[in-house]
């Protein structure tokens, strides 16, 4: 039965560093990773390519059902096929991005993708991270944790992310666009970015990488013994 599988929940806004603290811990526990906002920018891409209004929640909702979509984790990074065509790097550029936002917050949209990311839930584990891995996707996760983080920090680390890639943006922008997608996160009508009661919020404003690894890792031992750990595929 997938709900004897565990799962680890991390949640949070943009920019928090949930997905690298969900695949350090996947990593360490040897379980699966999903990355719920790459499905949701496929689906921000698909919808972009079919030139479709990200505004119409029924013909996007169609869209997300109908596409074609794998997500191959690796131990550094995530390969992302869209109908078969590998859209990796064309699924983090800022104009997917904004399409993205608008489209998730269609119920169609969000139903339609619901299978997607259960279907992830496979031995020895799984670790998701998203803005309703605790909440609506996997409420039953043994462990879930809520990442916060300042606007200002947040955009640095998303500028940062971006000069990799080789584009500028502004932080002030940026600013602007992460407070505008927190806003659209916690006041949708469908699954809304909330904490969970019963999630360990963490704030990583001023943690690196490794304290806020230390911190989440400090509440395995009582959910996780190690034989618990395994090897994916």
């Amino acid at each position: 039965m997938p709900e004897a599988v565990p799962v680890i929940a991390v949640d949070g806004t943009a920019g928090s560093g949930k997905g690298t603290l969900a695949r350090n811990l996947a990593n360490e526990l040897g379980w699966h990773y999903l990355d719920s906002g790459a499905l949701y920018r496929a689906a921000g891409l698909a919808v972009l390519q079919a030139d479709t209004d990200p505004d119409d929640g029924a013909a996007c909702g169609g869209i997300a059902q109908a596409m074609q979509v794998e997500i191959e984790t690796r131990p550094e990074s995530i390969r992302i096929l869209l109908d078969g065509t590998d859209v990796t790097t064309r699924v983090r550029a800022p104009e997917v991005g904004r399409v993205a936002s608008r489209v998730s917050v269609h119920p169609e949209v969000r139903r339609a993708l619901l299978d997607h990311q259960r279907a992830a839930r496979r031995m020895p584990g799984l670790v998701a991270d998203g803005r309703d891995m605790g909440t609506v996707v996997f409420p039953d996760a043994c462990l879930k944790f809520h990442l916060i983080a300042s606007l200002e920090v947040r955009a640095r680390r998303r500028q940062h992310q971006l000069e990799e890639m080789g584009i500028n943006a502004r932080l002030n922008t940026l600013i602007d666009e992460l407070n505008q997608r927190d806003l659209q996160d916690m006041r949708r009508g469908e699954s809304p970015l909330v904490q969970a009661p019963d999630a360990c919020l963490i704030d990583t404003s001023e943690q690196s990488i490794e304290e806020v690894h230390a911190k989440a890792r400090a509440c395995l031992p009582g959910i996780l013994t190690p034989s618990d750990k395994g090897t994916h595929p």
